[in-house]
């Protein structure tokens, strides 16, 4: 038989001598704490400004502590926001209802109103699902990689079932129960293999090439499939062991290092981030298991550290002004540098839009910072936050009827008098005309489309332009 390589997995290896089938136990192959990296910290410091929180009056940071549940025990916050008193907990609740639904629950305790609190400071869970994809018989022409997708695929769905705030806490060294049901599921794909390796050891060849296509997917599915065939007889080189939900556990831990002790824009932080897991990983039709979770809030740290909107609008202003002269300091119109800004327009849009979804009580303040923009000729930022805030609109859209037709309806967030910059139609003409009257900081969008069109000649009256633009005052 041949020999195996080391390879350390959860458990103790049951081996291809020791199998039997209906046997009543079958191995770990997954230890929650080996899949997370080592967060060395000594001392919890956002427990204690969690609880802080508890006592304040603001029902946004109460209901996000409430969400996130940063302490060892959950019953903390419960047992905190039962001594608040009963008035107190009347107003939080009145923060978190809709008007018509406080009369439901005018005469109910002062247990039963936390109790809501808790419930609605919380998403809802998707319900938790059994292991479905079984492995069957392969004949020789098989689509391995086809077979790999359906297994990644499986498991994908499976890591949609863990909440982003059970991922929170198990990144900070808690126990999370969908943490703990997703890494069951696998060991349950594992006996699954294990079973049909045995029944037909011919397969286990052919599922040796899964196994190669598997390694670039799903850690937890390519653990289970290699720990399988190694305890069916096969020896299989194997690159080192690393935590599985490193690539988000990391960002994670690393977050709540460089913010500390500053737990108010971390609760921030997160509910922005929250919303980008779901865009990236549980509306993505495929997941990309080894890239870093991005922790990048540009925006929401500019909008921290401003005292006013106008403040805000001067530090976009300089910020961009440095950015923008690279385009231009060589000397000639670097197209490295224009694709980059380009790209950070997009990035700015998205991350607009991430912040009025995961903050709606920062969109006033955001909207009060556009005339200082326009103002200082910034269409670079002005720009891509109309984009957000339209995209915004758009998600938070609601239907009605109007003369009998169902239409869809948005919210009016985007200033009238500044539609004109968002009109795309002949790349962006009424932007361009504005520009050619009134030079800034531009939208660089509509300029390398133009470029791309009619060549270089257009460049070169943009960068006479942007470089008297950028002349220092």
């Amino acid at each position: 038989m041949s020999q195996y390589v080391t390879y350390s997995f959860a458990g103790d290896s049951s081996g291809a001598e020791s199998y039997m089938f209906g046997q009543p136990t079958y191995p770990s192959v997954f230890r929650a704490s080996e899949e997370r990296p080592h967060f060395n910290i000594l001392y919890r410091w956002w427990e204690d400004e969690a609880t802080a929180a508890l006592w304040t009056f603001d029902v946004d940071v109460v209901k996000r502590v409430i969400r996130y549940g940063l302490f060892c025990d959950e019953q903390v916050a419960r047992m905190a926001l039962h001594t608040r008193p009963p008035p107190t907990v009347d107003d939080f609740l009145a923060g978190l209802l809709r008007p018509e639904e406080l009369p439901l629950y005018a005469n109910c305790s002062h247990t039963q109103k936390v109790d809501t609190m808790f419930y609605r400071s919380k998403p809802t869970a998707p319900p938790l699902i059994l292991w479905s994809w079984l492995p069957a018989r392969l004949d020789c022409d098989s689509d391995c990689l086809g077979i790999a997708k359906a297994i990644d695929s499986e498991s994908h769905l499976h890591f949609n079932r863990i909440t982003f705030d059970e991922l929170i806490r198990f990144s900070l060294g808690y126990s999370a129960r969908r943490v703990e049901w997703f890494l069951q599921q696998h060991t349950c794909f594992y006996a699954h293999l294990l079973d049909h390796f045995h029944a037909f050891p011919e397969q286990i060849g052919k599922y040796a090439e899964v196994e190669q296509h598997l390694r670039t997917r799903s850690p937890f599915a390519h653990r289970a499939m290699a720990r399988a065939l190694q305890d069916s007889g096969l020896a299989i080189d194997l690159p080192s062991l690393t935590p599985g939900f490193g690539f988000f556990a990391g960002p994670i831990q690393r977050l709540f290092k460089e913010l500390q002790p500053n737990l108010a824009l971390i609760l921030k932080v997160l509910g922005v981030l929250g919303v980008r897991f779901e865009r990236f990983y549980s509306h993505a039709p495929e997941m990309n298991w080894s890239k870093s979770f991005s922790i990048t809030f540009s925006f929401l740290e500019d909008i921290a550290g401003s005292d006013s909107p106008m403040d805000l609008a001067h530090s976009l202003f300089n910020s961009d002004k440095r950015d923008f002269a690279a385009l231009t300091e060589e000397g000639y119109f670097n197209h490295s540098v224009a694709n980059r800004l380009s790209d950070r327009w997009y990035s700015l849009s998205t991350e607009v839009w991430e912040c009025c979804k995961a903050l709606p009580e920062t969109i006033g303040y955001v909207q009060e910072s556009l005339q200082p923009l326009m103002a200082c000729r910034n269409y670079h930022s002005l720009t891509a936050i109309l984009s957000g805030l339209h995209k915004y609109s758009v998600s938070a859209a609601s239907l009605r009827t109007d003369s009998g037709m169902t239409i869809l309806s948005l919210i009016e967030l985007v200033p009238l008098e500044m539609l004109f910059l968002l009109d795309p139609s002949q790349n962006y003409t009424p932007y361009r005309d504005h520009y050619q009257r009134a030079p800034g900081i531009p939208f660089i969008v509509p300029h390398l489309y133009e470029y791309q069109e009619h060549g270089e000649t257009v460049l070169q009256y943009f960068h006479e332009q942007l470089s008297a633009v950028l002349q220092p005052i």
